[in-house]
């Protein structure tokens, strides 16, 4: 690891860990809360000195004053570690503050005031994840090691909620007054999402297997799906509803509508083609051509070594397109309550139009938290995958050393992106 010695002649062992400790401090002078008598005024902010009045409150303060000491140290394991739990545990806490504070000061105002987290938490708790992150990935511990990392602080604040300690701010306030439409808008973004996804497999599969097969079907399919990724979502929806509209006027028994679930399956169909289509057609490419010989001498037919080798090894990439898929999914499907399509989308414009930040919030973090979710899981996907093919590569090519494929899933996710 560099080292950077600064002015005073102390030497700073890890450069990531210090950009995380100076912008949590600058996020201490920023607003902590905000607080408004109602959802409507804008209120005054809540600096974090004052929302520290107890000892606990002070303790809550404790892991972020490890953290800026956390740079100097040498890059041990116990130190990495340290810098893991100092940042996880200084998002939690900062939760834990933000709740008190909130009980504090609902306790004299009427029950539309509001406590909406401002500026300066944000900024806090997102250096004591990402610094808890970093430390993560410097320890080895990989994507699963990362998750856990998440998975610890969203059990933290899980308990937060549960107990009620955070029944106060406007976030939950918001919560509890569309509890009833909440789990629904969950679901129903849910299944546009799944409902995308089934058509796009069963399309794009076949046609990255035929670009494969065929450069000229690739250089005829790739413009097209390029070209519909420069359409905005938007403008795509809109596009769809006339005619659409105009074949429900045919068959008026068929449920064809111009608004509504059905144009935003087809929007995300079509948008979602172009990294499983590029990323099934880059993967069957970076199968080695020795890999098959091997099996071809083995006795296999060709059927057999599209299902028993092309397959395997070209799943690590196949997967990293897949991930792309859904996390671009799951973004798009809130514009998609623009038509009437429903789901988490309808919440943050509610929020929108009626110019309630924390409304937003409550269909914006959710829709996060998915694609996160979608991320990380397929990333554990992607690791089990690639190391499946390596063994794989050894067994049919035992005179040669395993080998990744020469296309990575980063290196597949910025030629999806283009």
């Amino acid at each position: 690891m560099t080292l950077h010695r600064g002015l005073s002649g102390t030497v700073v062992h890890n450069r990531v860990a210090l950009l995380m400790a100076v912008a949590a401090v600058a996020g201490a002078l920023l607003p902590f809360l905000g607080f408004a008598p109602n959802r409507l005024l804008s209120g005054r902010p809540v600096p974090l000195w004052a929302a520290v009045q107890t000892v606990a409150d002070i303790g809550a303060l404790l892991p972020g004053l490890v953290l800026l000491g956390t740079p100097f140290l040498r890059p041990t394991r116990a130190a990495l570690g340290l810098t893991v739990v100092a940042g996880a545990l200084l998002a939690a806490a900062l939760v834990w503050l933000a709740g008190e504070q909130a009980a504090r000061l609902a306790a004299g105002a009427s029950p539309a005031a509001r406590t909406s987290f401002a500026s300066g938490f944000w900024v806090m708790a997102a250096a004591g994840l990402l610094a808890a992150v970093d430390g993560a990935r410097r320890m080895g511990l990989g994507t699963a090691g990362r998750l856990a990392v998440g998975g610890s602080v969203a059990a933290l604040v899980a308990a937060l909620l549960a107990s009620g300690h955070l029944d106060h701010l406007s976030l939950l306030k918001e919560y509890a007054n569309r509890r009833d439409v909440f789990a629904d808008a969950v679901l129903r973004h849910v299944l546009l999402v799944a409902a995308a996804l089934v058509p796009t497999l069963l399309v794009g599969v076949p046609l990255g297997v035929a670009a494969h097969r065929r450069a000229a079907i690739g250089r005829a399919v790739f413009p097209v799906l390029n070209v519909v990724q420069t359409v905005p979502s938007i403008a795509l929806f809109g596009l769809l509803m006339a005619p659409l509209a105009a074949l429900g006027a045919l068959l008026p028994g068929a449920g064809i509508s111009g608004v509504g679930p059905l144009p935003a399956v087809i929007a995300l169909t079509l948008y979602s083609l172009l990294p499983i289509v590029r990323n099934t057609a880059v993967g069957l490419e970076g199968v080695p051509a020795g890999v098959r010989e091997a099996a071809r001498g083995m006795g296999l037919t060709p059927g057999q070594i599209f299902l028993r080798v092309d397959l395997p090894l070209a799943l690590p990439v196949f997967l990293s397109g897949l991930r792309v898929t859904l996390v671009q999914a799951v973004g798009l499907a809130a514009v998609a309550a623009l038509i009437g399509a429903g789901g988490l989308g309808a919440i943050m414009f509610q929020g929108l139009f009626a110019n309630a930040l924390d409304l937003v919030l409550l269909g914006a973090v959710p829709v996060i938290l998915l694609a996160v979710a979608a991320d990380a899981l397929l990333s554990i996907g992607i690791a089990a995958a690639a190391r499946g093919a390596g063994g794989r590569t050894a067994h049919h090519a035992p005179n040669q050393p395993p080998s990744q494929p020469p296309n990575q899933p980063g290196d597949v996710q910025a030629r999806s992106a283009q």
